[in-house]
């Protein structure tokens, strides 16, 4: 089963004018796939929508149109991404069909919690909600049992959306969480970008340092450093992308200990750059179908756990070549998957036009 997409079909995709993160980018590459793969009339629509420049400079080589106004009309499609900004703008809508396109599970608990700070039952309730997830994960048949936040208008308007597009298995669960039927819901992912996937790492020049994503689970990763004095470590900041490939291909291991909002892209970048990838147990990490390496690279952020993260990460410089192989499944997963996304896209779209 596929979204009905007729011959006059508008496709709408919310972005936020002239940012440049991970998010937007997948944003711009989902109005380009679908207007060059798939032939579909597919815009951008800036918030907010009078941005004197909204295109940022990194996404003009996308060469996708904007709008300043979307056609409420029910043969149109409009995409939101989930922090709260997206999917606040969808009852201001009445006939277009809605979708919102899952990237993260917490920035859509954040984003919230930041907007209802002053509201402090719904604030009190996203915390609760986020922190049992941190905590135990979402597991398949888990059901959201909160009834004050299942009468919040946040609930309802995510339950009114006609189709939810999943980036990872952790959306996935969450979204089911929130009671969604599957008929809503179309698993839709992304991709590296090409430099990392055309770019060659010559193993035999790898060196024994550990690099780390300073802005994701430092707190526990400084705890992993102070205790390893014999181990270099290099963040991974300040660099533009040419110097973290550089970077990347040098070093043996990266380590993730964040909280893997949805399927990150640095992990997936320092694996196909040949490092062995470490990391903690949150979020999309948690799920083997998002993050495919063997279990004993995975570990919950303990501290009685430290001795263990570090024995591996020393266990990676002096078994390199074995520990590499390790990965192999994680890299042909990585590979494919520009051409799983245009799958996904093809299955979602194109496959009912009318």
């Amino acid at each position: 089963m596929s979204i009905p997409v007729y011959k006059d079909t508008k496709i709408y995709v919310v972005a936020p004018a002239n940012a440049a993160t991970g998010g937007p980018e997948l944003l711009h590459q989902l109005v380009y796939h679908l207007r060059n793969d798939l032939n579909l009339n597919a815009f951008m629509y800036y918030l907010p929508d009078n941005h004197p420049n909204p295109v940022h400079p990194e996404y003009k080589m996308y060469n996708n149109p904007y709008v300043r106004e979307v056609e409420d009309n029910k043969n149109n499609i409009i995409i939101v991404p989930e922090i709260a900004g997206g999917i606040e703008i969808l009852p201001k809508f009445s006939n277009i069909r809605k979708a919102i396109w899952w990237l993260s599970v917490d920035n859509f608990l954040t984003s919230y919690m930041l907007a209802y700070k002053n509201d402090f039952l719904i604030s009190k309730t996203l915390t609760k909600i986020y922190n049992k997830i941190l905590k135990n994960g979402i597991k398949p048949n888990d059901k959201l049992k909160n009834k004050n936040f299942k009468q919040s208008n946040i609930y309802k308007t995510i339950n009114s959306v006609d189709y939810h597009l999943v980036q990872s298995f952790y959306a996935f669960n969450f979204v089911k969480y929130l009671d969604i039927p599957d008929e809503k819901i179309y698993y839709l992912s992304d991709y590296l970008n090409k430099s990392f996937l055309k770019t060659e790492t010559d193993l035999s020049k790898k060196e024994n340092f550990v690099v780390y994503n300073p802005t994701k689970g430092f707190e526990f990763t400084e705890k992993i450093i102070l205790s390893a004095n014999d181990i270099e470590f290099i963040p991974l900041i300040n660099m533009s992308r040419e110097k973290v490939i550089k970077t990347l291909q040098k070093a043996k291991v990266y380590i993730d200990f964040g909280n893997h909002p949805g399927k990150d892209r640095i992990p997936r970048e320092a694996a196909i750059s040949g490092c062995c990838v470490i990391t903690g147990k949150k979020g999309s990490a948690k799920y083997f179908e998002d993050v495919p390496i063997p279990d004993e690279y995975k570990f919950e952020d303990r501290e009685e756990n430290i001795s263990k993260i570090i024995d591996k990460i020393k266990d990676c410089f002096e078994n390199f070549e074995e520990r590499y192989e390790d990965f192999d499944y994680y890299r042909n997963i990585i590979k494919n998957e520009p051409e799983k996304f245009l799958k996904d896209l093809n299955k979602s779209f194109r496959g009912n036009l009318i």
